[in-house]
């Protein structure tokens, strides 16, 4: 890529799309629609502009989508890190045109390496994950509202909890033959369920939500996920080092894996009761057999090689 001359922050909402450019000084608004959005293509044409959003829920997906094709860099950043960048230049105010200019001079200071876009195929799966996560939630809510809902209520509930189970179901279905329909795919969910602790659920979302799998370095993987301890040091004190940002999704299911990983996986359980056995608490063990676990599936897929006890146990 061309080192970017021009920074776009776009602050998206379901209806509009305030942009703010740097270091024109260049402020407008545009419909989220597809004349919207072609106006936005049309303002930031050529290979020097970098443009920068945050992930809005789905909201921001057509306009990456657009931007990618017409080869125009965009990088979707985490919105906390925007938050804190605003902070840390004394911009507490918050209006949709003031959060389209501090993207944009969060851009220019930060320069995030922009994304590529996933193929067709890449993108239905990351639906088909997505939307079960989003069933599965709707479900727990309504597991939880039976045990407290009036005795009256409660068929109407349980019809709620037999339909939800009923969806998730067919979206299996849909995102077991996603996998079976292409040979590296179900290479690669062969690969990782190899692993005791890891299932298709944790398998199929790591295809779909970390395709990065396998092609980052330990550290890096550790990050992007968000089980890589950041230092809270300060002169002479010494804070306690805590994970921040990342995944959100793929941390959730990673979680569930090692959560298994410390009964069934000997790798992880040894690893684990030597954390305990040290003194560590029971969170700051778990994250770290998660970030342990992920290290060896990022290995795995690298190298090709299904779950192998003595790669395991080289990995810290």
């Amino acid at each position: 890529m061309k080192e970017p001359t021009v920074f776009v922050g776009i602050d998206v909402s379901k209806k509009a799309l305030d942009i703010a450019v740097r270091p024109s000084g260049i402020h407008q608004r545009v419909a989220n629609d597809a004349e919207g959005i072609g106006e936005i293509l049309e303002l930031v044409r050529g290979p020097d502009a970098l443009v920068v959003l945050e992930p809005t829920g789905g909201y921001e997906l057509e306009l990456v989508c657009a931007l990618v094709e017409a080869k125009t860099a965009v990088a979707v950043v985490n919105a906390r890190q925007i938050r804190d960048f605003a902070k840390s230049r004394g911009k507490l105010a918050k209006t949709d045109r003031i959060d389209a200019e501090i993207i944009a001079c969060f851009a220019e200071a930060n320069r995030p390496e922009p994304r590529d876009l996933p193929d067709e195929q890449t993108r239905t799966l990351e639906a088909f994950v997505i939307r079960r996560r989003q069933l599965v939630d709707a479900r727990a809510a309504e597991q939880t509202r039976i045990k407290i809902a009036p005795k009256v209520i409660r068929p109407n509930i349980q019809s709620m909890i037999d339909f939800l189970s009923k969806q998730i179901d067919d979206i299996d279905k849909e995102i077991k033959i996603s996998i079976e329909s292409n040979d590296q795919w179900r290479a690669k969910d062969d690969l990782l369920q190899s692993t005791k602790g890891v299932g298709r659920v944790v398998s199929s979302t790591l295809m779909a939500l970390l395709p990065e799998l396998g092609t980052l370095n330990r550290k890096e993987i550790a990050a992007l996920v968000g089980v890589a301890p950041f230092n809270n040091d300060s002169g002479a004190k010494r804070g306690r080092r805590t994970i921040w940002g990342g995944r959100a999704a793929v941390r959730a299911v990673l979680y569930m894996a090692t959560v298994v990983s410390t009964t069934h996986n000997p790798a992880i359980s040894d690893f684990y009761k030597r954390l305990l056995a040290k003194g560590k608490g029971v969170k700051v063990a778990l994250v770290a057999c998660m970030r342990k676990l992920l290290t060896i599936l990022n290995a795995m897929v690298r190298d090709g090689q299904r779950w192998n006890p003595s790669l395991a146990t080289k990995i810290a």
